[in-house]
């Protein structure tokens, strides 16, 4: 069992899942690329979540979120079990979609910085991966120029599983873009673009040393979704909860996590000793499902 976490409202969330034995179930077509936007900004809408960036690859995704109510948890179980349904109609498969292994969640701390450095770490995974030249070229849903370029996208209901007269919007507006309060969007998209510019003549020069060349957007549309990555992946590794790249902010939020996590087992231990008990402010799944009293924030237990 893992370590208890705190859910808390207002925070930058970079989300990471993965198919199921790393098969490409998303690869880019465009039923899926629909499938996949619609979802998205229908879970989006109905957990009033901001999504910044995500990137679509064939047997993963990459999501950048603010959570400004605390919502990420019914969030995410949202649009992961909408879309794996989605999918498995579309090719005609009955497995899970999704690994078992858990989504990877990870808190980032610097909204400067360290929001920067994932953003171009999504937007760039496909150039990255060796699959296009450029972010632009990635036959998926495109994303990364709708953020830069501030354009939201106007999304059809998929019309091979969502019932024609069902509950879903006809049709649902998707945007990406940073929360209300950022300060500077201008010189942080521009300095976003430049970034992404950067990473893709670094991975081009990577690849003239090399000789490597990329798959391309129609090698990519000519796999078949049921293939597998097999490059190596690292297993057993830790997987991080937060990024900060600043020390001293690194080491106060393990010291928060310590702190909330020593009042968490606190609580529940006196919870099963049957005291009146009051869990810390972030507490989620006794809170959603035990009905247990949760503090107001406090910056100590």
């Amino acid at each position: 069992m893992t370590a208890p976490r705190p859910v808390f409202p207002g925070s930058f969330l970079f989300v990471t899942r993965t198919c199921t034995q790393r098969q490409f179930i998303l690869r880019p077509d465009k039923a899926t690329n629909n499938a996949f936007m619609y979802c998205l900004a229908e879970a989006a809408k109905r957990w009033e979540m901001v999504v910044v960036l995500s990137q679509m690859m064939s047997n993963h995704h990459h999501t950048m979120l603010y959570d400004p109510k605390g919502n990420q948890v019914q969030f995410r179980e949202h649009f992961h079990k909408m879309l794996a349904k989605s999918q498995n109609a579309l090719r005609r498969r009955w497995e899970n979609m999704w690994s078992s292994e858990e989504a990877c969640v990870v808190e980032v701390m610097d909204p400067s910085a360290d929001l920067l450095d994932k953003l171009v770490y999504i937007a760039v995974n496909p150039v990255k991966d060796g699959l296009v030249e450029r972010v632009q070229d990635w036959p998926g849903p495109k994303l990364v120029s709708a953020l830069l370029d501030r354009q939201a996208i106007t999304v059809p209901r998929p019309a091979h599983f969502f019932r024609k007269h069902g509950d879903m919007p006809l049709e649902i507006e998707l945007v990406m873009k940073l929360p209300d309060h950022f300060e500077g969007k201008d010189e942080f998209l521009a300095e976003l673009r430049r970034r992404i510019k950067a990473e893709e003549k670094a991975y081009a020069h990577e690849r003239r040393r090399t000789g490597r060349r990329v798959l391309g957007p129609q090698g990519v549309r000519c796999q078949s979704w049921r293939a597998c990555a097999t490059t190596d992946r690292p297993r057993r590794e830790l997987r991080p909860r937060f990024a900060a790249r600043d020390p001293e902010l690194r080491i106060a939020t393990i010291e928060r996590n310590k702190q909330w996590q020593a009042c968490y087992r606190a609580a529940r231990k006196d919870l099963v000793e049957g005291k009146d008990v009051e869990f810390p402010f972030g507490t989620y799944w006794l809170a959603r499902f035990a009905g247990v009293r949760v503090g107001p924030p406090l910056e100590h237990c």
